[in-house]
């Protein structure tokens, strides 16, 4: 899940930068000797190691410039490390201790039958809830590990981007006129599961992080005839401008983890970038246009013409499909 860095590199740049350090006080020595005896002689020997020296000196510094960078990058995964330890941690305690407070109930005491259906949807959340934790992980490991390849076919964007919004509505409970969706036929060259994955994240995070009356809209559009952009806009807070370049970075979340309302672990714009870039595309972080909120710009290749639509399922996705949240 994190780096696991080689001790090599900082190991021997250490000792290069003692061994010229050591050299630099020697030739330091030797060039006042040689200037206090002032002979001749020695002229080409005292310029010989002034111009050595000057090297030395060069590769100290830019050994104490390297070693900084080094030291920056491991406070950075420190931190990291630290964020994840306290995400996972409280992503974990919370749907055990409530699942573990409603088996309680139900063993202690008598229960109504509809008390009991209400416990028993909110266990499913639950276990939702530690399911769509679990996935995240195993996508972020699977995709470190794995090649891109080259991919043959192509997905129709509007199909994907329509079955998304219904999965990621029925997730959170909502209903489906929350999201305005207004898409285009457009043939990516991509995986279906891949660009699931990623309009999966940035539309969960949408509703997620949107108002308390959410407004979430999702726009595609063809541009300069071979690219699709992509538009998913809340309502939210917004993202200050010092933190887009960070959010995508791994487990990475705005404000102190342990005080945090809602709930994930910093990965999902961490997978869409991913993918997103294995895709040959970009994306990109912006104020919405209209009002407070964000808006998460995609851009992807597409083929020319569009795609042959297939028929899209009137029946929404039930849980077990929702695989990644």
């Amino acid at each position: 899940m994190f780096e696991r860095r080689s001790l090599k590199l900082p190991i021997t740049l250490g000792v290069l930068m003692i061994v010229s350090v050591v050299a630099l006080t020697v030739g330091w020595v030797l060039l006042s000797t040689f200037g206090a005896v002032g002979n001749s002689r020695w002229a080409a020997l005292y310029w010989t190691l002034l111009t050595v020296g000057s090297a030395f000196l060069v590769f100290v510094l830019v050994g104490v410039v390297l070693y900084l960078r080094l030291s920056v990058e491991t406070i950075n995964l420190n931190r990291r490390q630290s964020n994840f330890l306290d995400s996972v941690t409280h992503e974990l305690k919370s749907p055990l201790a409530s699942l573990k407070l409603y088996l309680q109930t139900l063993e202690r005491c008598r229960v109504r039958p509809e008390e009991q259906a209400s416990f028993v949807r909110f266990m499913l959340d639950d276990v939702e809830r530690l399911d769509s934790l679990i996935n995240h992980l195993l996508d972020v490991a699977r995709m470190e590990h794995r090649e891109a390849r080259a991919f043959q076919g192509h997905s129709d964007l509007a199909e994907v981007l329509e079955w998304t919004v219904e999965a990621v509505c029925l997730r959170h409970h909502v209903a489906r006129e929350i999201v305005r969706l207004d898409v285009e036929p457009l043939a990516v060259p991509a995986r279906r599961v891949d660009l699931e994955l990623v309009f999966r994240n940035l539309i969960d995070n949408a509703l997620k992080y949107a108002a308390d009356q959410p407004q979430v809209e999702v726009v595609a559009r063809r541009r300069d005839g071979d690219r699709a952009v992509v538009r998913i806009s809340d309502n939210g807070k917004g993202i200050p401008s010092p933190l887009r370049r960070k959010i995508f970075g791994r487990f990475f979340r705005v404000g102190e983890e342990l005080e945090r309302e809602t709930p994930g672990l910093g990965l999902g714009l961490y997978i869409a970038r991913t993918m997103v870039r294995r895709l040959g595309g970009s994306i990109r972080v912006c104020d919405r246009e209209a009002g407070p909120g964000t808006t998460f710009e995609v851009l992807l290749p597409v083929l020319p013409g569009e795609p042959p639509r297939g028929t899209v399922s009137a029946t929404p996705p039930t849980t077990q499909e929702l695989d990644v949240a």
